[in-house]
């Protein structure tokens, strides 16, 4: 009797789940190059497939005054719909000043969340907000993917580190 009724509830449970299965919607396979203002910087970020779900995550940025900005990590990334992605990133910062702040360095983490939306087919939508041990990150932006190998995007950023910018890059997708 309890082998027919677990059979019954798991037949139940099966015929209940979606008969489709999503997959990322997004590529998180991509070298970008960025470039921001007030104050001035430049940077760059690295992430590729660790699993289907799982990412790993190095970037840098340096306001090119012998100061930097390092960070490396695992991230999440999962579907939410047809059109939307859920992320995050779990990441180890290595800060250095520049000369004004006697090139002090410090090491934070920092944990974020965002998500990323196809608002048509070349365009996309994406925001993040996380912390790190002091200061709030917060970041949103547009992505054009003008081809599967490369994007534009313009954000409206601040990392936790210099405060708000404006920043532009190319993304490089493989």
């Amino acid at each position: 009797m309890i082998k027919r009724t677990c059979l019954a509830g798991l037949v139940a449970f099966a015929t209940a789940l979606p008969t489709t299965a999503l997959a990322n919607n997004f590529n998180y396979n991509f070298l970008e190059l960025r470039t921001g203002v007030s104050p001035e910087s430049f940077g760059g970020e690295f992430s590729t497939f660790f699993t289907e779900n799982t990412h790993l995550v190095a970037r840098i940025d340096s306001r090119m005054e012998g100061d930097w900005d390092a960070a490396g990590g695992i991230g999440f990334n999962g579907p939410i719909n047809a059109f939307a992605d859920i992320y995050g990133q779990f990441l180890a910062h290595h800060l250095r000043g520049n000369g004004d702040e006697n090139h002090n360095t410090d090491v934070v983490m920092e944990l974020n969340v965002g998500s990323r939306l196809w608002l048509t087919n070349q365009l996309e939508v994406h925001g993040r907000i996380g912390r790190t041990e002091e200061h709030s990150i917060i970041i949103a932006g547009v992505r054009f993917h003008s081809t599967q190998q490369m994007s534009l995007n313009a954000e409206a950023r601040n990392a936790g580190v210099w405060g708000p910018q404006f920043s532009m890059g190319v993304r490089f997708q493989f």
